[in-house]
């Protein structure tokens, strides 16, 4: 298949439309009917329903995607291979991260990143959870996620970026502690947590029913930069990674650990294959910091 009429395809997929796919791409409207066109007859079927001025990919055009979108990453891995040589002077990198990880690790090592590699442009993405860090990863809109240790996947390769403690955040005014507080005493406080299926809630959750004890949820959002403006507001207590709990004592609040103490591993995740040099030096970086 030809790499254009591939490109073409995902600028539609991604665009929404032939005409937004022909201006994104700077070609006229024509040329991309005609790709696609001659794309769909290459493979036999059609890839899109034409719906009014919008386009819907069909079966055939959706199991398109992902091969589609490895085959170009792939042709941009050679490329920037051979460009390496000359020391990784351009080129982009895909990341996608929880959203919780945002502020450590993935910052400092972003940071670092680009410090060394000022030519190369980083996209960072973000996912609701661990299973949508290894999907954006193996369908190839991400070259490496940062996530916390999942179940294993044969085709994710995993380095260790360390510990993280979650700790627990209560409003301001609230009685200072020195020790550790039970699962069992926060569960008797309103809590303020992200839906199930986020990372945080998972550890949460699990602490919880370790504890077996049932927790009283005041309030849940899906709005992660939310949940400490609600506990400095004093809607309730949550649990929330270290850095982000840092910055909440800064404004007031007490934090403390809970009993038992609640850690969870970070890792960067990749397909299992030949990486491209900015995610090698990406994930040199990381090894380094550990």
């Amino acid at each position: 298949m030809d790499l254009r009429r591939l490109r073409l395809f995902l600028a539609v997929v991604d665009e929404g439309g032939f005409t937004r796919a022909a201006e994104a791409e700077f070609v006229s409207q024509p040329s991309v009917s005609q790709a696609i066109r001659e794309l769909e007859a290459e493979l036999g079927t059609p890839l899109f329903h034409r719906v009014g001025r919008g386009v819907q990919l069909t079966a055939a055009g959706e199991a398109l995607v992902g091969p589609a979108r490895q085959t170009l990453r792939d042709v941009e891995t050679a490329r920037a291979a051979v460009a390496a040589v000359g020391g990784l002077e351009a080129g982009r990198l895909d990341l996608c991260a929880l959203p919780t990880l945002a502020v450590d690790p993935v910052a400092p090592l972003t940071g670092a990143f680009r410090v060394a590699h000022p030519g190369i442009t980083v996209s960072l993405g973000d996912a609701e959870g661990p299973a949508e860090v290894a999907s954006l990863v193996l369908n190839g809109d991400a070259e490496v996620g940062i996530t916390v240790e999942h179940s294993a996947n044969s085709q994710l390769r995993s380095v260790p970026l360390g510990q993280q403690e979650l700790l627990v955040v209560l409003p301001p005014g609230s009685p200072a502690r020195t020790r550790p507080l039970p699962a069992v005493e926060l569960a008797n406080r309103p809590i303020v947590t992200t839906p199930r299926g986020t990372s945080t809630r998972q550890l949460l959750d699990e602490a919880f029913a370790a504890a077996r004890v049932t927790p009283q949820i005041a309030v849940v959002t899906e709005q992660r930069d939310a949940v400490l403006p609600l506990v400095l507001a004093g809607a309730g207590a949550s649990l929330l990674p270290q850095p982000v709990a840092a910055n909440a004592a800064s404004l007031g609040a007490v934090v403390v650990p809970m009993r038992p103490r609640v850690n969870r591993t970070i890792v960067a995740v990749h397909r299992d294959g030949t990486l491209s040099p900015a995610a090698a030096a990406f994930l040199a970086i990381a090894r380094r910091a550990t």
